[in-house]
């Protein structure tokens, strides 16, 4: 085989790879990978997440969080069309065993974009994200998320691995209004001090963050939080 035969080869073969993480894939009929097959075309194979950027990383977040959110999803309290249709008719228990399920998960994380973004910008999402910003009243992402950015039991999601196109998009619903958490929903408090740009300066941050060797999410701390969050009850 030439030099460009061989490289041709490896690259259908990564490409197939990469299809393959988000193909229906298991060896049970009567098994939770089985009954998983729906979430997989577009969170990956074991969460991970896809090349597409706003099909977020679900791997190893609390199955409490997950698990709100398959019930918000089913509910209509989260409208994204797509997963609305998907958990429309499941029940608590079959939508309790999908994130319990994804919430075991630790696949290796994808690499980041190469990329090349404004220093300040990347200054000023550090800022928010590590220190917050005492003047307009936003505590620093960490001191919830935690400080590898994995989560916070039993209800606050991981942000390391997410791409910035999601977290963009969540942060204005939040501004907005079109996503909600339980009562005291203190995302929604703090989504509305961001500005436009200071929305993007965190997801671009955060989005250059090394994932860490243990992708677990901490456990939880009341006391830490600078705000009362409902998902934490």
């Amino acid at each position: 085989m030439n030099v460009l035969g061989a490289a041709c080869a490896l690259g259908v073969s990564a490409a197939a790879r990469a299809q393959d993480e988000a193909l229906p894939a298991f060896k049970t009929l009567d098994s939770v990978e089985a009954r998983v097959q729906g979430c997989v075309t577009c969170h990956g194979q074991s969460g991970q997440g896809t090349g597409n950027g706003y099909f977020p990383r679900i791997a190893g977040k609390p199955a409490a969080y997950l698990y709100n959110q398959l019930v918000a999803f089913r509910d209509g309290t989260r409208t994204y069309p797509p997963m609305n249709y998907l958990v429309a008719y499941l029940p608590d228990a079959y939508l309790r065993e999908i994130a319990e399920h994804f919430a075991k998960q630790r696949p290796a994380f994808a690499a980041g974009q190469e990329t090349k973004p404004d220093p300040s910008v990347v200054a000023r999402g550090a800022t928010i994200a590590t220190r917050g910003d005492d003047s307009k009243q936003i505590p620093a992402c960490v001191t919830c998320h935690g400080a590898g950015l994995t989560g916070m039991e039993p209800g606050i999601p991981g942000l390391v691995g997410l791409r910035p196109p999601y977290i963009v998009a969540q942060l204005t619903r939040w501004r907005v209004g079109d996503r909600r958490a339980a009562e005291p929903d203190c995302m929604k408090r703090i989504a509305t001090r961001l500005s436009e740009t200071d929305v993007f300066a965190v997801a671009t941050w955060l989005s250059l963050q090394e994932p860490p060797r243990d992708h677990s999410p901490t456990s939880s701390n009341l006391l830490r939080m600078p705000l009362a969050c409902g998902s934490q009850r």
